[in-house]
């Protein structure tokens, strides 16, 4: 088997080469990591630092299952993560569908390019241009004003929150996301539909009978990797958008370790919030797998 392996080396030593930075970044920042996990079940302490500090078992788990914040930020985060999957997730399938029919590649190719340009701006300019917009004294509210309508305190109100969340992640991310199922329909046999051409088939029907069963694979792939970050919320967005007055609805597991472990310094405390929070990820993405692989023939493995 070593001699295998060897020759193996010396005939794609290239590949293998190409290979080896992808592998160390993995080892180094994913991998070596986990060793800190420990800190979830001891009593860290700077002082004590990390092979120092004491034991304590499940002391910091029993905590958060039994503090008032539990119910409220696995609600939070759950709802956003299953608005996400109910709106954003099939965002881009549809944008890939309606671009697809389009007959004039100029006014596609502008399309294209108009939806794409908002992933490349970053979190925080895209939070600014929220903030500007929907302040009380913004434009949306200066033409809710013009009509008679009133002021709405958007970025103040809770129920406006997982609104905003989901609306500005669908206009940043539903180009960039549609590249993936318009290779995928790139790939469909041209001549399926010639043939439902011939057997009369509109092309509404053309979408429903092969456009749709053609992304099918790609569709199911994303959902379990989608499924399996359910509880991975965009933190890093949502530390940007939320204030005192959202907490109700914008408080999230991922912002809740931020405010324990950063701000509060209890590192052992949110080290066990996020353990518990990778735990349940790595459940759904077993179960989505598996449901996928009971149901079809596509599956993550």
């Amino acid at each position: 088997m070593l001699s295998n392996l060897g020759k193996d080396l010396k005939r794609n030593k290239y590949v293998y080469l190409m290979l080896a930075p992808v592998v160390a970044f993995y080892l180094l920042f994913h991998y070596g990591p986990m060793y800190g996990i420990q800190v979830a079940f001891k009593d860290y302490s700077l002082s004590g630092g990390m092979w120092n500090s004491p034991w304590i078992g499940f002391k910091y788990f029993e905590q958060f299952f039994d503090s008032y914040y539990f119910g409220r930020i696995v609600r939070n985060t759950v709802l956003i993560s299953l608005y996400e999957l109910l709106f954003a997730f099939p965002a881009s399938i549809l944008l890939a569908i309606m671009l697809n029919e389009v007959r004039q590649p100029r006014f596609k190719r502008t399309v294209q390019s108009l939806t794409y340009m908002p992933h490349f701006i970053s979190i925080v300019v895209v939070v600014g241009m929220m903030t500007d917009f929907l302040a009380t004294d913004g434009l949306v509210n200066h033409l809710l004003t013009s009509l008679g309508l009133g002021e709405i305190p958007f970025l103040r109100e809770p129920g406006w929150f997982r609104t905003l969340y989901i609306g500005s992640g669908i206009w940043q991310h539903i180009g960039w996301g549609s590249i993936v199922y318009l290779a995928s329909i790139a790939n469909i046999d041209p001549t399926l539909y010639e043939a439902a051409k011939v057997d009369g088939a509109g092309r509404f029907k053309q979408i429903v009978h092969i456009t749709i069963p053609g992304m099918i694979p790609i569709i199911v792939i994303l959902f379990i990797l989608k499924v399996g970050s359910m509880m991975a919320v965009g933190d890093e967005k949502i530390l940007l958008m939320y204030n005192s007055a959202t907490y109700e609805t914008a408080d999230v597991i991922g912002t809740y370790v931020y405010r324990k472990g950063i701000l509060e310094t209890n590192m052992s405390y949110s080290a066990a919030v996020g353990l518990f929070n990778s735990l349940i990820n790595f459940a759904l993405l077993i179960l989505a797998n598996s449901f996928s692989k009971r149901v079809s023939e596509n599956k993550l493995w």
